[in-house]
């Protein structure tokens, strides 16, 4: 199965739970219960396919960096969805190429092309280009943005770790492990939330199975689709480009479901991003 196919359809289902978390009255809670959802489906699915799970214990190392990448996109990701517009912040979370690009010169002192900076350039432009509204300041909100970025990190430490582990054990323990580990974090943290105050959400939470079984199922498949290109050799930063192509689907269903304001510009914005995210893994 041809790696660009996987990482597509990865990235025609990734914006879709996005979308479903953030339509919920608590995106924390969705998001914890998508978490619990996803492991499920990666037991059943490893379980049938009778995968090894103890080969985890042979990468835990590197298996430990992924699940602190996940925590880090999961708190932050629930972060951004309860404050800021989907279509406004997810294409800059899924920027990860350039987490990757700066990883390399930063820790491995890597050099680039000057056609690479200018991805890195054009990335920054449709960054700021979906922050902008009228009569506003880009920076109004930077506590958002931070949370946007941090996301974006922890999307990158992930990539990296998962993109290895994919060379030493099966799609399915990866999924497990990972989505197992960051259970109980989830879960403490939703609850000290609803020991701090009382949430809205308590009367209006959906429980309905589109916005409990579908968004970890999506979750689940879109995980599974990127583990199994780079257990296929797939390159860690041609795969997050590929990604990109989220970007403009979450501009799209923003506008659609959420109401969001501003499409035309915002779609604008979100290509000139994932085109320079293109150009940064082309010419890396």
């Amino acid at each position: 199965m041809s790696i660009v196919f996987l990482v597509l359809a990865s990235a025609t289902l990734h914006p879709i739970w996005n979308l479903l978390v953030k339509k919920n009255a608590d995106p924390q809670l969705g998001f914890l219960l998508l978490m619990a959802v996803a492991a499920a489906c990666s037991l059943i699915h490893g379980l049938i396919a009778g995968v090894d799970f103890s080969t985890v214990f042979t990468v835990l190392p590197v298996v430990a960096l992924s699940v602190c990448g996940q925590l880090i996109y999961g708190t932050c990701l629930t972060a951004t969805l309860t404050r800021g517009d989907l279509s406004t912040y997810y294409p800059i979370i899924r920027a990860s190429p350039v987490f990757v690009v700066a990883a390399s010169i930063l820790l491995f002192g890597k050099s680039y092309s000057l056609l690479t900076l200018f991805g890195i350039s054009l990335v920054v432009a449709g960054s700021f280009l979906l922050l902008y509204r009228r009569g506003s300041h880009y920076l109004d909100d930077p506590v958002t943005l931070l949370y946007a970025l941090l996301a974006l990190c922890g999307t990158g430490i992930y990539s990296l770790a998962d993109a290895h582990v994919m060379q030493h054990i099966a799609p399915q323990v990866l999924a497990f492990t990972v989505d197992s580990a960051v259970l109980p974090f989830f879960l403490i943290l939703w609850l000290r939330k609803r020991s701090i105050t009382r949430l809205q959400s308590d009367a209006t939470f959906s429980f309905s199975p589109i916005y409990v079984l579908l968004p970890g199922v999506l979750c689940y498949l879109s995980y599974y689709l990127i583990l199994v290109a780079y257990q296929l050799g797939g390159d860690v930063a041609v795969v997050t480009s590929l990604r990109q192509a989220s970007i403009p689907i979450s501009v799209a269903l923003g506008g659609m479901f959420l109401r969001e304001g501003a499409m035309t510009r915002r779609f604008v914005a979100a290509s000139l991003l994932a085109l320079g995210i293109v150009v940064i893994s082309v010419y890396r």
